[in-house]
């Protein structure tokens, strides 16, 4: 049997030639001084050879070790050498079986039974919350605790209701892989318990007197951000819609708006397909579900404002990385938090804003009728309704729903109207 030294000192010569070992193994040494360990065997009764490795990086003792589980494939009656190529081949498709990957073949299947805001928010998600650390990895090389250093990262942030959201999708992908023969279990599926668990719901916080939201306008406005972020803020605020209607919200929605030419437009309205809305399942494909908002003077203006920059695309209010891709929803909260709201006023609390006043303003004008009109352009849908009676009410009092928009409007910018010109918003 060789020693280590006899290895060592194994030098190259005019030809190749072999240093034997033991049973079967041997150190091959080729005449440019390459040196690799082999061994000879015999399968089926015929002669044949197994590369296991090169030396240095293989030394006696390792080759020695896999020269003997050589030999147990043998006493088990399978051939070494068809082992090896078979895992060869298992490595090599464990590696293009990324998570990454097989994340992008598992939204392509799913994404068509989404919303186009919901499926945004789902490939978003993964992109920045996933991606970056385990996005290369082989799906076979995943586990728990790397799956939970991910989430850990998005607990630290406060965001507890978005990391449950993200274990849920990776556990997704997981179980996409194990379908496809990529992967054998979910290292996702019992991180669950080790996350901090969801608050109970709550309502979400909103500023609730008109005083209160014209300071937020001017902190806002003040505050350094992109302008197609302010610009977002301020049609929400306008229209009191919910956030993720906004943030993928498409040109071809907008109609009666002439954008060569900054006239009136008192037609203005901007048609929601019942499958971008908040609804049940059946009702998105029910065309009696669209939502009509009829947009005030100040609604347009902003709209002519984002149009030049972003006017030559599909979105009014899209990534600023990528002009097909929805804003994020996080870039308005952010924003916010910026500003000082948090845990005062989100992006969806501009809707219990416009309602809580609206409503307290329409019972003062004597007028408390108003509140199913508020309703309606909050898009809410009482349970039970039929797809022909939403046909009916999302139609009407529109010329009402157009007036009572039209003084929110005028309460949230008075301060900022002429002749005071403040903060760039339009004049009425």
């Amino acid at each position: 049997m060789l020693t280590e030294m006899q290895v060592k000192n194994a030098k190259a010569k005019e030809r190749d030639y072999k240093l034997a070992d033991s049973e079967g193994l041997y150190l091959y040494v080729t005449a440019k001084g390459h040196r690799s360990w082999r061994m000879k065997y015999r399968f089926a009764g015929k002669e044949r050879r197994l590369v296991l490795g090169a030396y240095p990086d293989l030394g006696l003792r390792e080759a020695r070790d896999r020269k003997a589980d050589a030999r147990k494939l043998l006493r088990e009656g399978r051939d070494p050498g068809i082992e090896a190529v078979k895992a060869r081949v298992e490595r090599a498709v464990a590696s293009a079986n990324t998570f990454e990957a097989l994340a992008r073949g598992w939204y392509a299947l799913q994404k068509d039974r989404w919303t186009p805001v919901h499926a945004s928010d789902v490939i978003g998600s993964l992109e920045k919350e996933v991606f970056p650390w385990l996005g290369k990895l082989p799906v076979t090389e995943i586990d728990e605790p790397l799956v939970l250093s991910v989430l850990r990262k998005i607990e630290k942030r406060g965001a507890i209701e978005t990391a449950h959201r993200v274990r849920q999708r990776i556990s997704a992908v997981f179980v996409h892989a194990i379908a496809e023969g990529a992967g054998s279990r979910d290292p996702a599926a019992v991180v669950t318990r080790a996350l901090k668990p969801v608050p109970r719901s709550r309502k979400r916080p909103a500023l609730l007197s008109i005083a209160a939201l014209h300071d937020m306008i001017r902190k806002t406005e003040a505050e350094p951000a992109s302008p197609l972020t302010k610009l977002a803020s301020r049609f929400l605020a306008l229209t009191a819609q919910r956030p993720g209607m906004i943030r993928a919200l498409p040109w071809q929605e907008i109609e009666g708006v002439d954008w060569q030419d900054d006239g009136p437009a008192p037609d203005a309205l901007w048609r929601v397909p019942p499958a971008r809305m908040k609804l049940m399942l059946d009702m998105k494909h029910d065309a009696g579900f669209e939502h009509l908002v009829p947009l005030s003077s100040e609604a347009v203006a902003v709209l002519r404002a984002a149009h030049v920059l972003t006017g030559r695309g599909p979105l009014i209010f899209p990534s600023n990385r990528n002009a097909r891709v929805a804003m994020s929803e996080n870039t308005l909260s952010y924003f916010y938090n910026r500003c000082g709201y948090q845990g005062r006023h989100v992006p969806h609390g501009w809707r219990a804003s416009f309602s809580t006043i609206m409503n307290e303003w329409a019972e003062r004008q004597g007028n408390a009728g108003d509140r199913h009109v508020i309703d309606l352009i909050l898009a809410h849908v009482p349970e039970g309704v039929s797809g022909s009676e939403g046909a009916y009410n999302r139609a009407a009092y529109m010329e009402r729903r157009k007036e009572l928009l039209g003084a929110w409007a005028t309460m949230l910018l008075e301060p900022f109207l002429e002749p005071h010109k403040m903060l760039g918003w339009p004049s009425r």
